[in-house]
């Protein structure tokens, strides 16, 4: 979700759909699909990431909706590691032991749970910043701001950062790396996060030998036309890390382009998963669609994305049903509601109404910045009613 790294595909924003569930076609209520099925295969899943920070209601608000609307919770750490205290085996910072206590006495009863961790930063082009005594996502201090990924201190703080996030959380599935093929794009550090990451698989592998344990990709990224990624480079990225993630779990974010009016490819879905060569189970990781129209003013020219709440739906109803057909694990939704509010309030308290990239999620929720919920939502709330079989 936080990608600093923007990606202007000719794809989509005026959403034409050709539902292709072998099961039925869904109208877009929701209703429809979930009618004829008796049951589903994955797990539905929401992020806690907040609309508001300015009290703890706000923040309790998200986990009730991910409690009422999901039967999976995934928490998505983008923000940063503890690098010292990870090398060094010692305990970690209150900033980060608080943010892991208060998340773990909130999983919902009952909810799988997805862990996201990586040592990959924001922008996808580095070393993750640090997580510190100051706060998440601080600038990386000497020596870490002189390290490659494959540096032996990186390798051995990053395995035992895993087996701290793995000890604590119990999780059912763990990402260990976030939009990894975006290293191959947008850096020359491939070889080295490669072999960082080839070692803390095959480690976490022998101490933890049931836990599902694989690395997520931009699914926009992997097919050729649907970005400005180079199609050589990702299929090159793929090859690669393949052999070394239990899961083709997929980042799916597919709503830039340069100009209003594109449309989705209703094929998609059958050639972002037509890659998983190897057949390996697959998910959705975190996927969003924006029920409003926004413009960034940050760029040159103005990016404009060109949601609306019915757009939302459609792309809902399309995801759910390909979850079906592709046999998926779990698909999460990453914004339970458009967080307006965080993004307009000044910083600290909030975002301080950038015009970047960090807008562009803004109105992706399921309820709306006022809390009221969306068409969409009812698509989902009718697939989550069935039993996972």
């Amino acid at each position: 979700m936080t990608r600093l790294y923007i990606t202007l595909i000719v794809l989509m924003t005026a959403l034409t759909l050709s539902l292709s569930c072998a099961d039925n076609a869904d109208t877009g209520s929701g209703g429809t699909l979930a009618f004829f099925l008796s049951s589903r295969c994955y797990y539905m899943g929401l992020t806690p990431f907040p609309y508001d920070i300015s009290g703890m209601d706000k923040i309790e608000y998200v986990y009730d909706k991910i409690e009422a609307d999901a039967d999976l919770i995934a928490h998505h750490f983008d923000n940063g590691i503890p690098w010292d205290q990870a090398l060094s085996g010692t305990p970690y910072p209150t900033t980060v032991t608080d943010d892991w206590l208060f998340r773990k006495s909130h999983i919902p009863a009952g909810h799988r749970l997805y862990v996201a961790i990586t040592p990959i930063n924001a922008m996808r082009d580095g070393l993750a910043q640090i997580w510190n005594s100051t706060g998440d996502n601080q600038p990386l201090t000497p020596p870490w701001n002189g390290y490659n990924f494959n540096h032996p201190d990186v390798k051995a703080a990053y395995l035992h950062y895993c087996t701290s996030v793995i000890d604590y959380f119990n999780p059912d599935y763990i990402a260990v790396g976030v939009e990894v093929n975006l290293i191959r794009e947008n850096t020359t550090q491939w070889d080295a996060y490669l072999e960082l990451h080839q070692e803390t698989y095959a480690a976490l592998k022998i101490l933890y030998p049931s836990l599902p344990l694989f690395i997520t990709l931009t699914g926009i990224d992997l097919v050729e036309g649907y970005s400005n990624a180079n199609h050589a480079g990702q299929m090159d990225a793929l090859a690669d890390i393949i052999d070394y993630t239990d899961y083709y779990a997929i980042s799916l974010h597919p709503f830039f382009a340069e100009i209003p009016g594109g449309t989705l490819p209703p094929d998609m879905f059958n050639r972002i998963f037509a890659l998983n060569t190897g057949a390996k189970p697959a998910c959705i990781t975190e996927t969003s669609f924006p029920a409003e129209e926004l413009t960034m003013t940050a760029y040159e020219p103005d990016i404009t994305i060109a949601g609306s709440e019915k757009k939302q739906r459609e792309f809902f109803s399309l995801l759910l049903n390909e979850s079906q057909k592709h046999g998926f694990i779990f698909v999460v939704n990453f914004l339970v509601r458009d967080y307006d509010v965080l993004w307009s309030t000044p910083i600290p308290g909030g975002l301080g109404s950038p015009e970047d990239i960090t807008k562009a999620w803004r109105d992706t929720g399921f309820y709306d910045q006022d809390g009221n919920p969306r068409s969409a939502l009812r698509a989902w709330r009718a697939r989550l009613s069935l039993p996972v079989r």
